[in-house]
């Protein structure tokens, strides 16, 4: 029987990852309201809610298959990311001004991406890992803010946290603790090992 592995997320930063690692995979988006499956959990830790909706989001795609596909080995792969701050999950902000209330809101502060991954097979969970990075920015002036907003644009919106590491983003910082990949939201060298042993994946 063959094997694949199916990637459940929306994120193209995901995708990007993944692909750019040698990983073969096709995507099938999660076709459930994120927000309203957050509330079946009884956990207010934000790292508890993240591992709950990779988990979600493997098992929505997984009773999704088709029937050419359920005559496959088929792996899936669920993530979700959760921002603490403050003891508090934050979701993104809709729009450009609201991303500078969350900016004005986070200067100063430490916060918390919790990025969490599950393997589905047959229905089950057969593997999942969280990482958790700790990022401090620097205290950010007004107009710093309305000029990174104003270079960044709307695109800035699909990040919980308002900011791309990878780009104009890492000037917001003054220390950051913890792995590049699970900022962007893929703990990738635990996957990838994973990923060998179950022969997805060259050893």
């Amino acid at each position: 029987m063959s094997s694949r592995l199916i990637l459940s997320s929306s994120s193209p930063f995901r995708a990007k990852i993944l692909s750019a690692a040698g990983v073969k995979f096709s995507v099938k988006k999660a076709s459930f309201d994120e927000r309203k499956i957050e509330k079946q959990t009884t956990s207010v830790c934000a790292k508890d809610v993240a591992e709950f909706l990779a988990e979600a989001k493997a098992l929505d795609c997984a009773q999704n298959l088709n029937n050419d596909e359920r005559g496959e080995k088929i792996f899936i792969l669920g993530c979700d990311q959760t921002l603490e701050l403050d003891g508090k999950i934050l979701h993104k902000a809709k729009t450009l001004p609201q991303a500078r209330q969350r900016l004005e809101q986070m200067s100063q502060k430490t916060h918390y991406l919790h990025s969490a991954i599950a393997l589905i097979l047959n229905g089950k969970k057969i593997w999942s890992t969280t990482e958790t990075v700790s990022l401090t920015m620097r205290q950010l002036s007004a107009t710093f803010i309305a000029n990174y907003l104003n270079n960044t644009g709307e695109k800035i919106l699909s990040s919980v946290g308002c900011y791309q590491i990878e780009g104009e983003g890492i000037q917001l910082f003054e220390k950051i603790e913890g792995d590049f990949f699970s900022i962007i939201g893929l703990p990738l060298l635990p996957l990838l090992k994973k990923l060998r042993e179950l022969g997805l994946l060259d050893v």
